[in-house]
C-alpha cells in the first residue's frame, strides 16, 4: 500500500484509546517524550463498554496502585463518581476493596481533556492497520487513511477490537464493543509478524430503562461518606446514587433452560474462551442446576440518562428470549430493554510472547498491554498501559524498565501471572492471587510505589512532599505509642475505662503500642490514658492502627518476602542453553526456553516446571557463579 509519511517524527505511539491506552499516552507524555494516541473514535476515549463501575477487591488495590505510580485513573474516577463505598468491611484489611460508581459519559470526557490537554501529546482519529518492522524493530505505524507516522516505540492496547465480533443469538457481526468499528486488519499484520494470537471471548448484559423499574422490590444499595481513590483526591460528598440488589428466579432459570440451544455459548457459534470468573447467566444457569437464584446488580450509567446495567446478567442470548428473561426478575417485571446484551470474541496475543517489561520478546520496540495481553476488566488494563507507556520512555533514556515483584504490588502479580504462567482465559486480578495481601493493602499503595513513581518522573514534587508529610505524621505516632515515657499505669481509673472499653484487666504497666493491640481498643480511645496524644489524620491513624494490630502477620509475610527476594535476586544469564542442561526434563526445558525468565523466582512460578528442575538449575547457577570467581581470582592474582 502507498502511504504518505506525516511530518511529525514521535518517540512513542498508542494504539488504542480504552483504559490501557490513556494511562500508556499519558506516563511518557509527562515523562517528556513526544507521544502519539491513534484512536478508532475519539468520541469513546476511556470509554465504558461494561460497567460504569471501578473497584472492589484485588481491583481497587491496583487502581490505589496506578494512582500511587501517577497514574490518572484514580483521579478521573473521583471528579466523575456518583457513589462509592468499601467492600469486605467485616474481614480484614487485605481484602477491604473501593467500589465506585461513575458517570460513564463525563468519565470519558474528562479523561479525554487529561491527553487534549497534556503537553507533549498529540490525540488522534485514525485507524492503525500496520506496524512496520525493520531487521526485527518497530518503525511505525501505517493508518488505514494511507498515512505513516513514525515512532521509536509503538504500544498495543487495541482492548477487544482485534477481528472483533459481536454475537446475539443467532446473529452475529464484525465489530467493536458498543458496535463500533473493529481493527480487522491489525490482527492480520500481527499473525504476518510471527506473532501468536488467541480468540477470547468476553460479553455485557442488556442495559434496562429506570423507568419501567419497580425499585420498591429491591434491596436499596447506598454509598458511604469519606471515602476516595486517590490518595489526593477529597473524599466524595453530598447525595449519592442508588444502586440497587434483586435475584433472579425460578423462572428466570425455566426460560434459560428452555433455551439453552439457542445461545451461542452451547450452539458453538462462539469460539472464543470466555472468562470463568465473570460468567454470563446462561453459564450459571447451566452450571449450578441446584442454585435457586443468582444477585443481580443495577448500577446507573450516569446522571444524565436513564439506562441502568444489570450486572450479572451478562448474556448473548437472543433478543426475544432476553425480553421475556427480564421480566421473570423481581423489580423487573416490566422492564424495558434499551440496549440488548450481547457476546464479543477477539483476537488477543498470547502473553508469553512479551517480556516483564510488557515488549514483544520477537519484535524490539513493540509493547502490549490490557485486553491485547489476554486480561479482563477497566483495572487490569489501566495498569499494564501505565508500566508499558513508563517502560517504553525508560527504554528511550537509556533507564532499565521498571518490574514491579509481586512481592511489592498487585500489578506486579498480575503482570507475573501473566507472562510467567500464560492464561487459557481472560485473566482477572483476585485477592487469592498474590501471595503476601497484607503486604500489599489498598491502604498502603503510596507507602509501597510512590517513591518509583518520583524516580521515574511521574509523581512531582509538590505530591511527593505530601507523602513525605504523611509518613513522617506516621512515625511520629509510632514513636509516641512506644515511648516508655508514656506508659499506662493499672490505676484503678485506668482499670474502669478499660472495662468500659470491654477490654481485660491491666496487670502492670504497659505501652500505648502495647494497648493498642487490643481488638476492641482504637487511636482514639488512648487520649483517655495519654491527654498529649498526637492529633492527626484519618489516613494517618488508619496506617499506625493496622501496622500495630496486625504487627505479627506483617512480620510473618517480610520474612517470606525475604526468602522470596532470595529467588528473585538469583539471575538467569540471557545467553543459556537450556537443552545442554541434560537433567532437566524435556517439558521443562521447552518451557523455560519459551518463557525465557529473567530469575529463579519467575522460573519457579512456570507451570511445568517442578522443583527438581529448579533444584538442577539453582545448582547449574551456583556452578555459572563459582567460575566466575575463580576467574576474578585469577585476575586479581595476575594483577
Amino acid at each position: 500500500m502507498s502511504y504518505h509519511r506525516y511530518p511529525t517524527e514521535y518517540d512513542v505511539i498508542v494504539i488504542g484509546a480504552g483504559h490501557a491506552g490513556c494511562e500508556a499516552s499519558l506516563a511518557p507524555a509527562r515523562m517528556g517524550l513526544k507521544t502519539l494516541t491513534l484512536t478508532v473514535n475519539l468520541d469513546h476515549v476511556a470509554f465504558m463498554p461494561c460497567n460504569p463501575s471501578l473497584g472492589g477487591p484485588g481491583k481497587s488495590h491496583i487502581v490505589r496502585e496506578i494512582d500511587a505510580l501517577g497514574g490518572e485513573m484514580a483521579r478521573n474516577m473521583d471528579e466523575t463518581m456518583i457513589q462509592i463505598r468499601m467492600l469486605n468491611t467485616s474481614k480484614g484489611p487485605a481484602v477491604h476493596g473501593l467500589r465506585g460508581q461513575a458517570d460513564k459519559e463525563a468519565y470519558h470526557k474528562r479523561m479525554k481533556k487529561v491527553l487534549e490537554d497534556q503537553e507533549n501529546l498529540d490525540l488522534k482519529q485514525q485507524v492503525a492497520e500496520e506496524i512496520v518492522v525493520e531487521d526485527g524493530e518497530v518503525k511505525g505505524v501505517v493508518t488505514k487513511t494511507g498515512v505513516f507516522f513514525a515512532g521509536k516505540k509503538v504500544i498495543l492496547t487495541t482492548g477487544t477490537f482485534l477481528k472483533g465480533k459481536v454475537i446475539i443469538g443467532a446473529a452475529s457481526f464484525n465489530a467493536g464493543p458498543n458496535q463500533q468499528y473493529p481493527a480487522n486488519k491489525l490482527s492480520d499484520n500481527l499473525k504476518e509478524l510471527g506473532i501468536n494470537l488467541r480468540r477470547f471471548k468476553t460479553g455485557t448484559p442488556p442495559r434496562v430503562s429506570g423507568k419501567s423499574l419497580d425499585f420498591s422490590k429491591m434491596d436499596p444499595q447506598p454509598g458511604e461518606e469519606g471515602l476516595a481513590f486517590s490518595f489526593m483526591s477529597e473524599p466524595l460528598t453530598g447525595e449519592q446514587t442508588m444502586c440497587y440488589l434483586t435475584y433472579t428466579s425460578a423462572e428466570t432459570h425455566r426460560l434459560i433452560q428452555d433455551n439453552k440451544m439457542r445461545t451461542p455459548l452451547f450452539s458453538g457459534v462462539i469460539e472464543g474462551v470466555g472468562p470463568r470468573y465473570c460468567p454470563s447467566i446462561e453459564d450459571k444457569v447451566v452450571r449450578f442446576p441446584d442454585k435457586d437464584r443468582h444477585q443481580l446488580f443495577l448500577e446507573p450509567e450516569g446522571l444524565d440518562t436513564d439506562e441502568y446495567y444489570v450486572s450479572g446478567l451478562s448474556t448473548s442470548l437472543p433478543q426475544d428470549v432476553q425480553i421475556e428473561m427480564v421480566r421473570t426478575i423481581p423489580g423487573m417485571e416490566k422492564g424495558e430493554i434499551m440496549r440488548p446484551g450481547y457476546a464479543i470474541e477477539y483476537d488477543c496475543v498470547d502473553p508469553e510472547e512479551m517480556k516483564l517489561d510488557l515488549e514483544l520478546k520477537k519484535i524490539k520496540g513493540i509493547y502490549t498491554a490490557g485486553q491485547i495481553n489476554g486480561s479482563s476488566g477497566y483495572e487490569e488494563a489501566a495498569c499494564q498501559g501505565l508500566i508499558a507507556g513508563i517502560n517504553a520512555a525508560l527504554s528511550l533514556k537509556g533507564r532499565e524498565s521498571l518490574i514491579l515483584k509481586r512481592s511489592e504490588s498487585y500489578i506486579g502479580v498480575l503482570i507475573d501471572d501473566l507472562v510467567t504462567k500464560g492464561t487459557e482465559e481472560p485473566y482477572r486480578i483476585m485477592t487469592s492471587r498474590a501471595e503476601y495481601r497484607l503486604l500489599l493493602r489498598q491502604d498502603n499503595a503510596d507507602q509501597r510505589l510512590t517513591p518509583l513513581g518520583h524516580e521515574i518522573g511521574l509523581i512531582k514534587e509538590e505530591r511527593f512532599k505530601a507523602y513525605q508529610e504523611k509518613i513522617e505524621q506516621i512515625n511520629l505516632g509510632m514513636n509516641f505509642l512506644k515511648d516508655k515515657a508514656n506508659k499506662v499505669n493499672p490505676t484503678p481509673e485506668v482499670i474502669a475505662r478499660l472495662e468500659e472499653l470491654g477490654s481485660g484487666n491491666l496487670a502492670k504497666p504497659a505501652t500505648l503500642e502495647r494497648l493498642l493491640r487490643r481488638p476492641e481498643i482504637d487511636y482514639e480511645d488512648l487520649r483517655f490514658f495519654a491527654p498529649g496524644l498526637p492529633k492527626l489524620p484519618e489516613q494517618v491513624v488508619e496506617q499506625i492502627q493496622i501496622q500495630i494490630k496486625y504487627k505479627g502477620y506483617i512480620d510473618r509475610q517480610l520474612s517470606q518476602v525475604e526468602q522470596f527476594r532470595k529467588m528473585e535476586n538469583r539471575k538467569i544469564p540471557e545467553d543459556i542453553d537450556y537443552h545442554k542442561l541434560k537433567n532437566l526434563r524435556l517439558e521443562a526445558r521447552e518451557k523455560l526456553k519459551q518463557v525465557d525468565p529473567m530469575s529463579l523466582g519467575q522460573a519457579s512460578r512456570i507451570s511445568g516446571v517442578s522443583p527438581a528442575d529448579i533444584s538442577v538449575l539453582m545448582i547449574y547457577l551456583e556452578q555459572i557463579s563459582r567460575g566466575k570467581a575463580g576467574e576474578e581470582a585469577d585476575k586479581n592474582g595476575r594483577d
